[in-house]
């Protein structure tokens, strides 16, 4: 039975080896590792919270997959976090090394069946994150005032939680060359500096500002220096090194004149210098009072001794000495100060004016107005007076009244004084701006506190003098009269005032100038009026202009300047140059007639042209401001003109009628003959001359028959000349010369000279030719049932000779009847050569 159980138990120990279960475990990295179980795990207090500091890592031996865990000790802040799959630790709370420098964690791994716990601590590294921190606040020192220079009078002590550099104080004062103390950087001793002393009676308390400044060290990845600063409060302690001080310094006392002796005049009051171990006081008088003041030694209270008339000085300065007394009664240090006594007067008498028979308060004066300037108004005796003493007699005298008119001297007075009013601005005493002038005089106390104070009327008559000259309302006047108004009628009123009085202000006028020859003047009333002969045409003259004169009886005067318009009437009709007008038009160009209105202005000269009648009737238009006659417009060839006309001398007639556009209005007609012509296209000075010359035929026939007759005339003479040659070689060679004409425009009433003929020499056997003679003019086509017509001056243009309008015909006939009488009235003796030369030069003359 027992080997049964040795059996069964054996077996079961078989089963239970054979399905052992081993536990997981961390690995261990080292120290410096960031994965494993944490040991010696450190991190800086700096981290930011939600960091990822480490990964807890291990395994299982069975290769099962393992979790991970982190707890705390109970009470204690839980500063990170594990992700259980991953193994991830995060910080969730942020560190203080200074608060906890080490933190201890319980890690633990599971594969789910075996769990496994280690104790692990992680330590805080510092960061520079903690300010240097003063011990023993507030500092307050108390220090004698006469303590050395370089005696340690304080130790500032400060700490620093950080380690290593962060955790060093050092120490430095604000504003260290501004102090009389110094600090040990490193042991925080305050010292005097050298050269320096403190003295109570100058500055009691002294502050000193000391920083504490640590090494440095990272601090959120930064370098970082942490600063703090303390107060010092240093109190000086009085100590015995002070004399007496005077309080209520500088002394000044008064005595009156109805003080007595024995009176207190004034109280000095000292006290010991020094703070600790006070001293009594006594005061004497050393030098200054000549025997007429006493001081009580105790109190420093200074009495007068004597009655105040035997005080001869008005002011004594007493020199007092303050001495403190030691327990002994031996005289220590001691100070002297200056009391000032000023002999006083009572106020009691105010000032006052007096005149020459005593105290006055009216002062009364008669003057002329504007007396120069700086004049004294000597009519006036003042005198002021004030019978008190020293300061309570001095005053100031003021004028009061119109500003700077007068000045009053003097201005400051002590005592007594005699007032003079001097003028200070003449141009203000004006007796048209004021007949009565009047001031206050006033006398004020200055330094006194009653400022007693008198007063005195100034009235000052003025009398009036011719100061003013007559003024013109206006500088100039504008008068307009109408034309052909009557002699004696009134143009313009002009007027002037003198604000003198009297005489002085009557004004008398007067007119003078070239322009004033047919005006008069009123002398008393300034009316102005043209002469009773005088006639005004504004035609002739239509501006005048003259001056006026206002004078006084003095002579005094001034001046203006008349203008004098003479209004236009419509006086005048338009006019023509002729009642009856000849004008040659050509189509498609106006012709125009003009009519001239006298008159002077606008309205009555300006002229409207109408056509009252025509012959025939509407073939004209006319412009009604320019007086341009033309065609109607349908009138564009001298075909047409021939169609409209019934007589064949193409010479129409209108009535042509100016009127102005004055009120009443004038008009007057005229009779315009109006010959159509057409434009030919010549040019040159020729033609010019012929369209001139078409209104008077009878002076182109004239300079053709002169023309001809000089051609003949030389012809003659050449020919004479010639035949007197040949004779007298006994040879007579006809005369050969071939004249090439350049081509040139062929001009109609082109008047030239004859051509020349060249004399050469011949046969002298040469039958002599007869005495040429002249050619006589035919005498010009007359037409006894044909009206004579002048050739026209105005716009005239002469038609090419390739026109048949039959207005051309009469020239036409007129040129080849002279031709042809020419050619007939040579002489037969000439030589056929210079016959021809002739009748060639007779048609390019002509043709």
């Amino acid at each position: 039975m027992g080997k049964e159980r040795i059996l069964l138990s054996l077996f079961s120990l078989f089963i239970s080896m054979g399905k052992s279960d081993f536990a997981p475990y961390f690995h261990d990295n080292g120290a410096n590792s960031f994965s494993g179980n944490m040991a010696l795990f450190s991190v800086a207090e700096d981290t930011s919270v939600g960091t990822y500091l480490y990964t807890l890592n291990g395994s299982d031996p069975e290769g099962e997959p393992v979790t991970y865990g982190m707890t705390f000790d109970k009470g204690y802040r839980e500063y990170f976090s594990v992700e259980p799959g991953s193994g991830h630790v995060t910080l969730v709370e942020s560190l203080d090394r200074e608060d906890q420098d080490e933190i201890v964690i319980f890690v633990s791994i599971t594969d789910g069946r075996n769990k496994v716990v280690e104790r692990v601590s992680v330590f805080v590294t510092d960061a520079n994150d903690e300010k240097p921190e003063f011990l023993n606040l507030p500092f307050i020192v108390d220090v004698s005032e006469d303590t050395e220079a370089g005696r340690s009078i304080y130790r500032v002590q400060a700490v620093d939680r950080d380690g290593g550099s962060g955790g060093s104080v050092t120490f430095f004062l604000q504003s260290a060359l501004n102090t009389k103390f110094t600090i040990d950087a490193h042991s925080g001793v305050l010292r005097i500096k050298s050269g320096e002393s403190l003295d109570y009676e100058l500055s009691r308390t002294h502050f000193v500002t000391v920083l504490a400044k640590d090494g440095g060290g990272n601090y959120l990845g930064n370098y970082l220096v942490m600063t703090s600063s303390a107060i010092i409060t240093i109190n000086v302690l009085d100590a015995q090194d002070s004399p007496p001080v005077f309080v209520g310094t500088p002394y000044f006392g008064f005595v009156y004149e109805v003080s007595v002796p024995g009176s207190e005049i004034f109280t000095v009051f000292a006290k010991d210098g020094d703070q600790n171990n006070i001293n009594p006081i006594q005061y004497t008088i050393l030098n200054g009072g000549d025997g007429l003041f006493s001081i009580n030694s105790t109190s420093g209270c200074i009495s007068l001794t004597s009655v105040p008339g035997q005080l001869r000085n008005e002011l004594y300065e007493i020199n007092v000495k303050a001495s403190e007394v030691g327990p002994d009664n031996q005289s220590l240090d001691y100070t002297v100060t200056t009391v000032t006594i000023r002999v006083m007067d009572l106020n009691n008498h105010p000032p006052t004016f007096y005149g020459e028979s005593g105290p006055q308060s009216t002062f009364d004066l008669t003057m002329y107005e504007h007396p120069p300037e700086g004049e004294i108004l000597r009519g006036l005796k003042i005198t002021v007076n004030d019978s008190d003493q020293g300061a309570n007699a001095k005053f100031r005298l003021l004028l009061v009244g119109p500003a700077r008119v007068f000045r009053v001297v003097p201005q400051t007075v002590l005592n007594e004084a005699q007032v003079t009013i001097i003028v200070e601005n003449c141009t203000a005493i004006d007796y048209e701006k004021y007949h009565l002038l009047t001031f206050k005089l006033l006398a004020v106390e200055i330094d006194t506190p009653e400022r007693f104070s008198a007063t005195a009327d100034i009235v000052i008559n003025l009398l009036d003098t011719n100061d003013n000259i007559p003024k013109f309302s206006s500088e100039f006047y504008i008068g307009r009269i109408p034309e052909n108004s009557p002699g004696g009628s009134l143009v313009v009123a002009v007027t002037a005032t003198d604000p003198d009085s009297g005489l002085w202000g009557e004004v008398k006028y007067s007119i003078y100038g070239s322009g004033a020859d047919l005006f008069l003047i009123d002398h008393t009333s300034g009316v102005i009026y043209t002469q009773p002969w005088a006639s005004l045409d504004a035609e002739v003259k239509s501006k005048y202009n003259f001056y006026v004169k206002a004078e006084d009886i003095e002579g005094k005067y001034s001046l203006a300047e008349v203008f004098v318009t003479v209004l236009d009437l419509n006086d005048n009709p338009p006019e023509f140059n002729d009642n009856f007008l000849e004008k040659t038009m050509t189509i498609g160009e106006p012709v125009k007639i003009e009519a001239v209105d006298e008159d002077a202005e606008e309205p009555n000269n300006l002229i409207e042209y109408s056509i009252m009648k025509g012959d025939p009737d509407n073939i004209f238009d006319i412009n009604t401001s320019t007086g341009e006659i033309k065609l109607k417009p349908f009138i564009k060839s001298m075909e047409i003109v021939q169609n409209i006309t019934k007589q064949k001398d193409c010479r129409w007639s209108v009535v042509v009628q100016a009127r102005d556009q004055g009120s009443p209005s004038f008009s007057t007609t005229a009779v315009v003959k109006i010959g159509i012509t057409e434009s030919n296209g010549l040019k040159g000075p020729v033609a010019a001359f012929l369209m001139q010359s078409r209104d008077n035929p009878m002076k182109v026939v004239g300079v053709a028959a002169a023309a001809i007759s000089i051609m003949v005339l030389v012809t003659i003479i050449i020919s004479t000349v010639m035949y007197l040659r040949n004779t007298k070689s006994n040879r007579i060679t006809p005369a050969r010369r071939i004249i090439r004409r350049r081509a040139r425009e062929h001009h109609q009433w082109t008047f030239k000279p004859p051509l020349g003929l060249t004399e050469s020499k011949g046969n002298n056997n040469r039958p002599k030719p007869p005495t040429p003679r002249a050619p006589v003019l035919p005498p010009p086509p007359s037409d006894p049932n044909e009206r004579q017509w002048t050739v026209p001056t105005v716009s005239g243009v002469v038609s090419s000779r390739k026109s048949s309008r039959s207005c051309r015909r009469s020239t036409d006939q007129l040129t080849h009847h002279v031709t042809e009488d020419v050619s007939s009235s040579l002489v037969s003796e000439l030589k056929k050569k210079i016959e021809q030369k002739i009748i060639e030069s007779n048609q390019s003359y002509y043709g």
